[in-house]
C-alpha cells in the first residue's frame, strides 16, 4: 500500500511540476542586437557532457524584466522557456535534447524585455532585444554522476556549521555526507570537517577527516565505517591531505603543522602555510603508519598515486635562502615555493624508490600544488601560483596541463614543456585551484573564485585529445543561487556512486 501510495505522490508531483513550466511565446518583435546575451551563467558555446542536468540560466535582473529562449535541436524539434528573467528547463525534456544532440549541438536563441524608463505618463516603455544565437555542444562522453564538497564560508576565523554534500550531476539532487553539528559536544571548541577522499572515484572505500571535538579519520572499509588515529609517535600530526592507492587498501597521507594569516590589506586575503610537513603511507587493513618521506629542513605536501599505482607525486619545498632560514615563517611564506616530485611504489613490498625531480618550478619564480595524473596516464595537471601551497586564496593562481610523454627523468620547467593551451579553462587575475580529472578522463574539473572574487565555485571543461574547452559552471536548478548560496564549494571531488552510508551511520562511530 505505501508503494502504491508513493507511486501517486510521485505522479502528481509530475503533473504539478509540469503545470508550473512556462513555454513562452516569442516576441512578435524585436530590436536586433549584433552580441551574445549577458547570461548567468555564460553558458554560451561551452561543451558539456551527453547526461549533465539542465543548463539553467538568467539575465540581469537589475537590468532586465522578462527572458524568453528558444532552443533548437540538429532534428529540428523546438521549445521555448522564460520565467520573469530565468530559464529554468525540465529535467525531462533537457535530457531529451541531449538524447538528440550527442556529438552535434543545440542552438540556443535569446531575447531579452530590457526595464524602460517612464514616459510623461507614468509608463514603462518596455522593449524587447534579440541576441545573436549560440551553441551547447553536446559531447559523446558522458560526465561521473555525482559530485561531493565540503560548503563553508569563504572567509573565517572560527566556523560555525559545515556539512560534506553530494550532488547528482544528471539531476539537481542533493543530499548530505555529514555535517559538524550532529556528534559535536563542545560548542565552544567546535569541531570540522574536510579532506573528504574516495578510492578509484568509488564510495565503499573513502574518507573524512574530523577535528578537534571528538577528533579522528572517518574511514569506510568495504562499506565499514570506523574512528582512527591516524598520529604517531614518529609524525608530526595525525594524516591530513590523502590519496587512496587505486587498488590497495592504502592511503598516502601529509602531516602537517598548518597555519593561518587573515590579511586586511593583501588582496589574498587568507593564507594557509605549513610550520612542518611530510608524507606518510597508512595501511588500512593492518591500521599501520609508515613514514614515506620526512626532510626536516623541506616541506612534502598534496600526495596522489598514478591511475596505476606505481608512483606517488608530491609538491616539496625549494630551500630557503640561507638569510631567511631562521626568521619567522609570518614575514617569510612569500618566499616558500614547491617543486613536484614523485617516488615509484612496488605494491608487493611496499616500498617507495628514489626521490625523481618531474617539474621545477622555482626556477622560474613559481609554486606548483595539487598534482593530479589522467586516468590514461597521459597527462599531469596542476595549479601553479606564485609561492605557497594554498592557491585557492591566490589570485595569481592558474591550471596547468602537460603531456607526461615530456618526461623523460629530467625535471621539466616553463622553458622545457609545451603544456596544454587551457585559454579557455583559466580565469584572469582570479584564484583558479583544485584541478581533478573525470574517471573517463574527459572532463576536468576544478574550483574557481571568478565570479566574484570571493566565492568558490565548481566548474567543468571538456578535454579530448589535447584540446579543452570553454569552462562552465555547476548547473543549479535555479540560477540564482550561485549568488544567493553564501557558501564556497570546497575540495569538489568526482564520484562514480553516491556515498551510501547515512549521516546517522556516520554519526554511531564517534560513540565508541
Amino acid at each position: 500500500m505505501n508503494r502504491i501510495l508513493s507511486y501517486f505522490l510521485a505522479f502528481v508531483m509530475t503533473l504539478l511540476l509540469s503545470s508550473c513550466v512556462h513555454h513562452p511565446d516569442v516576441p512578435s518583435s524585436s530590436k536586433e542586437t549584433k552580441c551574445l546575451p549577458a547570461i548567468f551563467p555564460d553558458y554560451c558555446d561551452v561543451t558539456v557532457p551527453c547526461n549533465i542536468a539542465p543548463l539553467n540560466f538568467m539575465l540581469p535582473a537589475d537590468q532586465y524584466e522578462a527572458c524568453v529562449a528558444r532552443l533548437t535541436t540538429p532534428d529540428g524539434r523546438q521549445q521555448t522557456y522564460g520565467d520573469g528573467v530565468k530559464v529554468q528547463i525540465p529535467e525531462s525534456e533537457w535530457h531529451a535534447m541531449l538524447d538528440a544532440s550527442k556529438g552535434k549541438s543545440i542552438k540556443v536563441e535569446v531575447w531579452g524585455q530590457k526595464k524602460g524608463e517612464p514616459s510623461v505618463a507614468g509608463q514603462r516603455e518596455k522593449q524587447w532585444l534579440s541576441y545573436s544565437p549560440f551553441e551547447i555542444h553536446v559531447a559523446e562522453q558522458p560526465i561521473d554522476e555525482y559530485l561531493s564538497y565540503r560548503l563553508i564560508e569563504p572567509s573565517y576565523v572560527a566556523w560555525t556549521y559545515m556539512e560534506i554534500a553530494q550532488r547528482n550531476l544528471t539531476t539537481f539532487e542533493e543530499t548530505q555526507i555529514f555535517n559538524n553539528e550532529i556528534t559535536s559536544i563542545d560548542r565552544e571548541k567546535g569541531q570540522c570537517i574536510n579532506c573528504h577522499s574516495y578510492q578509484n572515484y568509488k564510495t565503499d572505500n573513502m574518507l573524512f577527516h574530523v577535528r578537534l571535538s571528538n577528533a579522528g579519520t572517518v574511514i569506510v572499509n568495504d562499506g565499514k565505517v570506523s574512528r582512527v588515529n591516524l598520529k604517531r609517535d614518529y609524525t608530526i600530526s595525525s594524516g591530513v591531505y590523502p590519496s587512496w592507492h587505486p587498488t590497495a587498501k592504502l592511503i598516502a597521507f601529509s602531516t602537517n603543522l598548518t597555519r593561518q594569516a587573515f590579511h586586511t590589506l593583501n588582496p589574498n586575503k587568507i593564507e594557509v602555510y605549513d610550520l612542518a610537513s611530510d608524507l606518510i603511507l597508512y595501511d588500512v587493513e593492518k591500521d599501520s603508519v609508515s613514514v614515506v618521506s620526512n626532510d626536516s629542513t623541506l616541506l612534502e605536501i598534496y600526495p596522489t598515486w598514478s591511475p596505476d599505482g606505481k608512483y606517488l607525486y608530491y609538491g616539496k619545498s625549494a630551500p630557503l635562502p640561507e638569510e631567511m632560514c631562521d626568521k619567522d615563517i609570518r614575514t617569510t611564506y612569500p618566499k616558500v615555493q614547491y617543486n613536484l616530485y614523485r617516488r615509484s611504489f612496488d605494491l608487493s613490498s611496499h616500498k617507495f624508490g628514489e626521490e625523481e625531480f618531474v617539474y621545477d618550478a622555482t626556477s622560474h619564480d613559481k609554486s606548483v600544488t595539487l598534482p593530479r595524473i589522467s586516468p590514461d596516464g597521459r597527462y599531469l595537471l596542476f595549479a601553479l601560483g606564485q609561492y605557497g601551497c594554498f592557491h585557492s586564496r591566490h589570485h595569481d593562481a592558474d591550471i596547468v596541463c602537460i603531456p607526461l610523454e615530456q618526461y623523460t627523468g629530467i625535471a621539466l620547467n616553463e622553458e622545457t614543456t609545451s603544456p596544454i593551451d587551457l585559454t579557455l579553462l583559466n580565469s584572469e587575475g582570479y584564484s583558479d585551484s583544485y584541478p581533478s580529472w573525470s574517471s573517463n578522463g574527459h572532463w576536468i574539473m576544478l574550483a574557481s573564485r571568478r565570479d566574484d572574487d570571493n566565492y568558490s565555485r565548481v566548474y567543468f571543461a571538456y578535454f579530448n585529445n589535447g584540446k579543452v574547452g570553454k569552462a562552465f559552471l555547476l548547473p543549479q536548478e535555479d540560477p540564482e543561487l550561485h549568488i544567493s548560496l553564501l557558501k564556497s564549494y570546497n575540495r569538489p571531488e568526482f564520484m562514480v556512486e553516491p556515498v551510501k552510508i547515512s549521516v546517522d551511520e556516520f554519526s554511531k562511530v564517534f560513540d565508541k
